[in-house]
């Protein structure tokens, strides 16, 4: 990428839902480096971002790949890191199988460590940076079929507070936004989810995380839809 004076974001799951909101969100202000595994998908999205009248740049990648993540990303200059990508397998323990276990640690934890790993030297040798990372409600309760994805969760609110600890006096920021329901294809087809938050809604929590003042850090931000019993409007 050309380097420009604009900061530069690198989303993960950049290719649709949240992630896809988040690269759109922050496309007026930012240059952009997209992750995720759909290389079509990033295209298009990139194409559309750069529309906004920064660098965008696409990397097709599964972030599950520790060594895969360190190449890809080595040597990028990143000022703000937002860990996304995530997925969730909703079913009781016993109803679990063990690809479907494995896989959301791999996503929602290992992936953490691989992608925050390769970037955040950079950060604090630059004296500045932020992590944003994308949590859940989850991440502070518990339901029916959560065993293993809010145990996740549970994992990104520890890992979050022990790296803001870690490095705020480096300069660097760590966030973890943590959303109620949104409405993405993590649901099943037919489920009412005319009440839940947008994925808009989410960026936009993320946007103001990342661009508040220097020494100012919003560490923890819950967003939640209104009530369930209210369909959010044009839903």
């Amino acid at each position: 990428m050309t380097a420009t004076s604009r900061s530069v974001a690198l989303i993960t799951g950049a290719s649709r839902g949240i992630g896809r909101a988040i690269a759109q969100r922050l496309a007026p202000t930012h240059d952009l480096i997209l992750v995720a595994r759909d290389h079509e998908r990033l295209q298009r999205l990139a194409e559309e971002c750069a529309g906004f009248g920064g660098q965008v740049r696409s990397i097709a990648l599964d972030i599950t790949d520790g060594p895969g993540v360190a190449a890809a990303l080595q040597g990028l200059q990143v000022d703000v890191l937002v860990n996304n990508a995530g997925v969730a397998h909703l079913k009781p323990f016993l109803e679990t199988t063990p690809e479907e276990w494995h896989r959301q640690v791999d996503v929602n934890v290992h992936a953490l460590y691989h992608v925050t790993r390769a970037v955040l030297p950079g950060m604090v040798a630059r004296g500045a940076g932020h992590v944003c990372i994308i949590g859940s409600t989850a991440g502070r309760n518990t339901f029916v079929g959560g065993s293993c994805y809010a145990g996740t969760k549970h994992f990104v609110m520890g890992f979050a507070e022990s790296l803001m600890l870690e490095v705020r006096d480096a300069g660097v920021g760590v966030s973890v936004i943590t959303p109620g329901s949104v409405a993405t294809d993590l649901f099943p087809v037919g489920t009412n989810t005319s009440w839940m938050l947008a994925p808009e809604n989410v960026a936009e929590a993320v946007h103001f995380a990342v661009t508040t003042p220097q020494h100012m850090l919003v560490h923890r931000l819950e967003v939640r839809p209104l009530s369930p019993k209210r369909p959010r409007p044009g839903a």
